[in-house]
């Protein structure tokens, strides 16, 4: 149960640190667009092995996709633009191959 003494109108008491649960916030959801991203590359990956039956490729962009989020991860300027590149190459080569 909730302590009506700590219970206030303000979005923070003051006891907590607003700025952490924020810096918090932004961290997961840039790690959950990184994740998504990376994930959809490996249903394309998948799609390309499964489909044109070239695994090798699909395996390829797997490790690629891996690699582009980790880059995402760690330069948040790039962010979830890296695996959406790798996506983008599994779907090229899924319709034109």
């Amino acid at each position: 149960m909730a302590d009506p003494k700590t219970v206030s109108g303000a979005p923070y008491s003051p006891a907590m640190d607003a700025k952490t649960h924020e810096q918090t916030y932004r961290g997961f959801v840039h790690f959950v667009e990184i994740a998504s991203s990376v994930v959809a590359c490996w249903v394309l990956a998948l799609a390309v092995g499964g489909i044109r039956e070239a695994w090798l490729t699909a395996i390829f962009g797997v490790v690629l996709s891996g690699a582009a989020g980790a880059v995402g991860a760690f330069a948040p300027g790039i962010g979830w633009r890296a695996p959406v590149a790798v996506g983008l190459l599994l779907f090229l080569y899924l319709v034109f191959a």
